[in-house]
């Protein structure tokens, strides 16, 4: 995934987009296509909310922790074929959402960026063209002299298309005060943020000391509810950040099914709280919910091409785990404001080939500016998707080379990973080269709040992403190991699915 032109022109203008075609064959099954907005087929739960017409944007469905927690997961299945549906904006009317049909073929908007900055830049001066120069005395004047072209500039060596990826990963909640130095480091850059600085490791277990997975937590300051909801990973455990509080004892309320627990946490005397449940909850096959979040913007061409081509081996290796995890895989892409799509989300499917075609559909295109519209999108990912209830293990891959927007308005980021922690999902978020540092450190930040991990892509020269697979990277970081990018997925999944109970 690493870039095949460096300049700042082919980094955030897109114009050399690549027209991504599908890497695989396959139909459709033969189910009907999942609604959003329809009820779950067999879901005990409620049906997805309806769209809220929020002020700044049509898409908001969860107004953050100050509105109470979100909509816990509880669709039973992922048997559905992967129709897209996406949010547009039209000039002067409200944006909607709509169906794509799959295989519709996506123009490339002549009013988009990308045609903006090749119209700027493929300009050829004249030769004729009147140039600044200074005389004797220094001013300036003009000439009509033909002034020499610029000598051509050598095209920098095409990467092989399959040469291999490397990415390095760290786990800022391994080396937490490592993590908060950072933070200190940053702490200049222009971000949301949250107050990590008080953190508690809960652990919840049956009454045979087994783990127990996807178990609601609450935590109460008094009578008071605090605006923090979690819920236990495959290993039983979550990190809770109760900045909120205000007692020096906080009461932290467990919840699987019918079965209840509670502990008190005096807050600055520990760091570890366990949880005992009475009962004994029967070990069941692991059930992994996988979504990538894909920034489509014009200097993605390179990651998406990546990401299409190592799907179905990530997939297959994810099958063929010792745990035999019923898989379900969902897509969300995004661009940003002006471009010919928002957000596009396929939801969940069981339908591997279907899941790869949609991906092989996904052209990188649009963009311009640096931000682009990730807090709509991991909005979307987190609570507009059917994530599965019932202790499923939620994943989401954050794939991007660029922070979000901030002057947007809601929803933001900060909100929906305190939403993604709430649903049980974990955030891995993959920098792909150019992320900035405040992209960094906004990837770092949904990462360790929700219990993933930041990965990022290396290279055998830091600052060059065209120099090919290596160990570098220009991230501020430390301690960490590197590999080919789709092994690394491979391994944080197969590492997250091990935690659980076995009979």
């Amino acid at each position: 995934m690493h870039r095949l032109f460096t300049s700042s022109f082919a980094r955030r203008g897109g114009l050399l987009a690549l027209a991504l075609v599908s890497a695989c064959s396959g139909g459709l099954r033969s189910s009907q296509a999942h609604e959003w907005a329809s009820p779950e087929p067999g879901s005990r739960g409620v049906s997805p909310p309806a769209l809220a017409q929020g002020p700044q944007w049509p898409g908001i469905v969860w107004a953050g922790p100050a509105a109470g927690a979100p909509a816990a997961p509880s669709a039973r299945d992922c048997r559905r074929a992967p129709q897209p549906i996406e949010l547009a904006e039209s000039p002067g009317a409200q944006a909607q959402w709509r169906k794509r049909p799959l295989g519709d073929s996506e123009p490339v908007r002549p009013e988009s960026y990308a045609a903006e900055a090749a119209r700027s830049i493929l300009a050829a001066p004249s030769a004729k063209a009147a140039a600044p120069r200074s005389d004797s005395a220094g001013a300036l004047a003009l000439t009509d002299r033909p002034q020499p072209m610029p000598a051509p500039q050598p095209m920098p060596a095409q990467r092989p298309r399959d040469e291999p990826v490397t990415a390095g990963v760290v786990d800022d909640n391994a080396d937490f005060g490592a993590y908060l130095a950072y933070r200190s480091r940053n702490a200049h850059l222009a971000v949301r943020e949250r107050d990590v600085r008080e953190r508690y490791l809960l652990t919840v277990h049956d009454a045979s000391g087994r783990a127990v997975p996807d178990a609601q937590v609450n935590v109460f300051d008094g009578t008071r509810a605090l605006p923090l909801w979690a819920r236990t990973d495959a290993g039983g455990q979550v990190w809770l950040h109760p900045a909120d509080g205000q007692a020096a004892v906080l009461e932290v309320q467990v919840s699987k099914g019918r079965t209840r627990g509670a502990a008190l946490l005096q807050r600055g005397q520990k760091h570890n709280l366990q949880v005992r449940l009475d009962g004994e909850a029967p070990p069941e096959r692991a059930r992994l919910d996988l979504v990538f979040l894909v920034d489509a913007t014009g200097s993605m061409a390179d990651e998406i091409d990546k990401l299409r081509r190592s799907m179905q081996a990530m997939a297959q290796q994810i099958a063929r785990l010792p745990s035999q995890p019923d898989l379900c895989l969902a897509l969300v892409a995004y661009r940003d404001r002006g471009d010919a799509f928002f957000v596009r989300m396929h939801d969940f499917t069981d339908d591997l080939s279907a899941f790869q075609r949609a991906l092989g559909e996904l052209r990188a295109a649009g963009g311009g500016d640096e931000p682009e519209a990730l807090n709509e999108a991991l909005h979307t990912a987190v609570h507009r998707l059917s994530w599965r209830g019932d202790g499923a293990t939620r994943m989401l891959v954050l794939v991007a080379d660029a922070p979000p927007h901030l002057d947007y308005g809601a929803p933001y980021y900060d909100d929906d990973m305190a939403g993604a922690l709430a649903r049980g999902i974990k955030l891995f978020a993959v920098g792909a080269s150019g992320l900035n540092p405040t992209g960094e450190y906004i990837f770092r930040q949904a990462a360790q709040y929700t219990g993933g991990r930041f990965v990022f892509l290396t290279y055998a020269k830091a600052s060059d992403p065209g120099s090919g697979p290596g160990r570098e990277t220009v991230h501020d970081v430390g301690n960490y190991s590197v590999e080919t990018l789709d092994k690394l997925v491979v391994r944080l999944v197969r590492e997250e699915l091990a935690r659980r109970p076995v009979g």
